[in-house]
Parts: C-alpha cells; structure tokens; sequence
C-alpha cells in the first residue's frame, strides 16, 4: 500500500474481522496491539491488509531486522494473533505484553499462532525469573493482570517490577521511559472470574493509549472483546476521566451487539442496556471517533449471526458526528479498503482518511515530524481488581 504513517498515530489496519492495530510512539518505536494476517491476504486482488509485510517494511531497523518495540496480545483467539509465528521469525520484538489468565481459560483449542505465542512468552518468562531487571531487548516480557498461575511454574519467583495489574498505568516500551510522551492505563482483566463458564473473550485484556504530541494528548480506548457485564464493571470501578478518556474508541469484539444486548439470565432475551452507551459517551473528547475492526456491517442481521451487528452500529452512530463510525473493511470503500489511521496532534486524534475531509488525504501521503513535548502524567497506580 501506498499509506505512509506519520511518527505519532495509531493505525487499524483493514484485516476483516480480527484486531492489528499499530501504535507509533516515534520513528524508533512501533507497538503492535494483536495481528490478524488473513490467509487471502497477500491475493492480488485481496481487500485485506497483508500486516506481516506491512510491518517488515516500515518498522525501523536494529541490527538489520525490523524491530518492533513491543506486541500486546489481548488474548490469544486466531483472529488476534493470526500471523504472530512468521513475525517473530522475521521481526525483531523488543517486549511481548500478555496476560495468562487467557491461557486458563484455554485447553486444546489453541491455533498454531497462539502455540507459538505461548512458547515464545514463557520462553521470555524464564529469562525474567533468571536475569530479573538485567533482562535486555528481546527478552523482555511484561505480565498484565492476575492470575494462580504466578504461585507456580513457570511463573512462580517472576519479578514484580514486570508485573501490572488493572489500576496501573505503564510509561515504558522495551526498557525505555516513555513518561510525557506514552502512557498505557490497564482497566482488565479483572482478579476474579466474573464470567464462569464463559469463555476467554471475558479475560481479554482492556486498556487506554495515550500519545502525546506538541502539548495536547490523544487518547485510544481498547476493550478487547469484552461484553456488557465486563464493560459495566470498568466504568463503575474508575471514574477518572483521565484513564477513560476517548478520542478514538474501538468497538468491542468486532461490533458485537453483546457489548450493549445483554441478558442476566440463560432463557432471557437480551435486552439493550442504556447506561453502558451514556458511559462511552460520556469520556468522548470531541471530535471523537468509532472504530469497528470487522467486515462490511450489514443492513440486517439474521438471529445467531456472528459479528458485526448492525443493530449495535446504529447504537453507536448515535453518539458521535455523521461519518465518525469508519468500520475496517469499508474505508474508503468495502470493494477498496484502506487502513484507517488517526494522527496525534496538539488538539487530539486527527482521522486521515478520505471520509472525514478530502483536505486530509494529502498529509496521509507525508509523514509528519513533530516535536514533542513532555507534560506531565499520572504517576501513582490506582490498583483495583
């Protein structure tokens, strides 16, 4: 693709349903936030963006690889980390993010990707639990969240200075300090299983992104695939403004209606839960923009279709501005799509597709050099779980 990334931005790169985000700290500093490399991707006529080789020929150079300062996996479904075994050949990762409870809700059903996720991370684990802070790049891993799995191998004697529980807030990428120019505020996955007998989309972690840029900050909201009742309880638990804030949100799970249709009970019908929205709404910083990771919403859903929901669309067109609901898979149009990609500025997340305003298509051609300063940033954690 031609798309060229300006230094400070995040880009939602068009890959169907499935997350590949990429979060551009500066030239030097690239994090990818779950990959979805779909099969078809590298067709001739492919409408999906092939983010492997996307990834290898822009980040920047070390040692003559790629290098990648860090990949968080929110949690380990093909859709999210699809692609992840011919990066980590291929790519040279300084930190791997991940939380294990993903991995204790799982038993046989990993994919191959995930498989090679796993190993890699324990592998990283090892290292941690052997060298603690002298670990260098390419070794690094952090833990996020709970889980009994830290009272036994392979996870027993980690190192708590690489260890973040949900209250937390994260400053650093590959052993770099990062405070006043990158900030990761970790809402979940929650201590205690809220969803028993339920699956792994529930410990799937959930996170703000700062970026700051020429004194102004711009703020991503990722929830993972959590639904209603893991939703419900991030926005009861942390009334800060600051951690909840949203330039740019991403639509749980795809545009899954679950994050707004939900029945307390086996036997009911779901039904749409007000609150949840006036919650989102309520942290949009203008001019505030939607974003569903997923393929083409349709006008109707047929009862039982996977996502993405058209009834959940309409819910969310409700709270921003017409034309700030951009879906993956149809920007600038479903038979051409593009990635969809936000620019930090002193005044927020500025969108730099065609959709919004056909003046913005040239600085998506030109990566832009900011200066950065550095205001300051919560430091004290507020631990919760």
């Amino acid at each position: 693709m031609k798309f060229i990334t300006p230094n400070i931005c995040v880009v939602f790169w068009n890959v169907g349903n499935g997350d590949s985000i990429s979060v551009i700290v500066d030239d030097e500093h690239w994090l990818q936030i779950d990959i979805n490399h779909k099969s078809d991707a590298d067709g001739t006529n492919s409408t999906y963006s092939a983010v492997v080789d996307e990834l290898i020929a822009r980040l920047p150079k070390r040692n003559r690889r790629p290098y990648l300062a860090a990949f968080i996996l929110t949690h380990p479904d093909q859709d999210h980390c699809k692609g992840f075994k011919r990066l980590l050949e291929e790519v040279e990762i300084g930190e791997i993010w991940f939380t294990p409870r993903v991995f204790d809700e799982l038993s046989k059903d990993l994919c191959e990707d995930a498989k090679a996720f796993k190993a890699e991370s324990e592998r990283r684990v090892k290292v941690s639990i052997e060298k603690g802070d002298a670990v260098v790049s390419g070794n690094r891993v952090r833990l996020i969240g709970y889980s009994d799995r830290l009272e036994e191998p392979p996870y027993k004697g980690f190192p708590d200075s690489k260890l973040t529980v949900p209250g937390s807030a994260v400053e650093s990428i590959d052993g770099k300090d990062f405070a006043g120019l990158f900030r990761a505020f970790i809402h979940a996955p929650f201590k205690e299983n809220l969803y028993k007998e339920r699956d792994r989309n529930d410990t799937s972690l959930a996170m703000q992104i700062r970026l700051y840029n020429t004194g102004g900050e711009s703020n991503l909201l990722l929830f993972g695939d959590h639904s209603y009742p893991g939703l419900r309880k991030i926005f009861d638990i942390n009334k800060n403004k600051t951690d909840l804030s949203w330039g740019v949100f991403l639509t749980p799970h795809h545009c899954s209606k679950s994050a707004m249709y939900w029945a307390d009970t086996a036997g009911e019908d779901a039904t749409f839960r007000s609150d949840i929205m006036e919650d989102i709404e309520g942290y949009k910083a203008e001019p505030g923009y939607i974003v569903a990771s997923a393929e083409p919403v349709p006008a109707v859903n047929k009862k039982g279709d996977n996502p993405p929901h058209a009834k959940a669309k309409r819910r969310y067109e409700e709270i921003v501005e017409p034309g700030h609901f951009l879906v993956t898979q149809e920007v600038p149009s479903q038979d051409s799509p593009e990635p969809i990609a936000f620019e930090a500025t002193a005044n927020g997340f500025d969108f730099l597709g065609k959709a919004a305003n056909s003046k913005q298509e040239n600085k998506a051609q030109v990566a832009v050099a900011a200066a950065i300063s550095t205001p300051s940033s919560p430091r004290k954690p507020q631990r919760y779980g």
